[in-house]
């Protein structure tokens, strides 16, 4: 007998309340899926599979993880049937997008709390990369984010970072009088390497000589984070 479910359907056959679009329409944008959300970006699936479908096998191929979505290249995405460049892209425009919003906030001179307000501010940056790199919170006597500063590129397993440099934008940064360091771990392990702990240290005693305190080190890998000063170790 031959399957009428809805995954062997057109959207466009579907019943109104459940298409995508109208859907969001009707009930808002928080009541999609992610897969709903991702295709209406799609628009339209390939012969036999609608887009929902579609975009639930490259959400699956990710682990149900925008995330781990964020990593995958235009040519890993193009491997899909009915995913040709075009899509790709829109695809990842719009993870990159959903990123950027999130780092806004900085516009408003938020207040660090803690190393969660801290990661929520550059988590969305690095959470994603295929390599490392190293940024820095620029605060002020309030603690209130004053810049967010990329100070080095690496490759997968390390980058390099100039202490001179730290140091030099945070003096010429007006008002500022702290930092909380951050980079991120392309392969998801949280754990500080033994340079992490070398460089931390460092930064920590050279910040007491210009008076700046080095308030935290944050790593991020995958979907979560690890903080030298929840630690106890700054």
């Amino acid at each position: 007998m031959q399957d009428y479910t809805k995954e062997h359907l057109t959207i466009n056959a579907w019943a109104e309340e459940d298409r995508p679009r109208e859907k969001l329409l009707h009930r808002g944008k928080s009541a999609l899926t992610d897969a709903e959300l991702i295709a209406i970006i799609i628009g339209i699936g390939s012969p036999g599979e609608t887009a929902v479908s579609l975009a639930k096998r490259i959400l699956d191929s990710a682990e149900n993880n925008l995330h781990e979505l964020g990593k995958r290249s235009i040519a890993e995405l193009m491997k899909f049937k009915g995913i040709g460049e075009a899509k790709a892209i829109s695809i990842a425009a719009a993870v990159e997008l959903g990123a950027r919003r999130q780092m806004t906030a900085v516009r408003v001179k938020p207040v660090i709390r803690s190393s969660r307000d801290a990661y929520n501010i550059l988590g969305p940056t690095l959470a994603d990369l295929p390599h490392e790199e190293f940024w820095m919170l620029i605060l002020n006597r309030a603690s209130k984010v004053l810049a967010r500063a990329q100070m080095s590129v690496g490759g997968t397993s390390g980058t390099i970072m100039d202490a001179k440099l730290i140091f030099k934008r945070v003096l010429d940064q007006p008002g500022a009088t702290s930092l909380i360091l951050c980079h991120n771990h392309p392969s998801g392990n949280l754990n500080p390497s033994p340079s992490d702990v070398t460089l931390t240290k460092k930064l920590t005693e050279a910040g007491k000589v210009l008076d700046i305190r080095v308030l935290d080190h944050i790593i991020v890998g995958g979907n979560g984070y690890y903080s030298f000063g929840d630690e106890g170790r700054m």
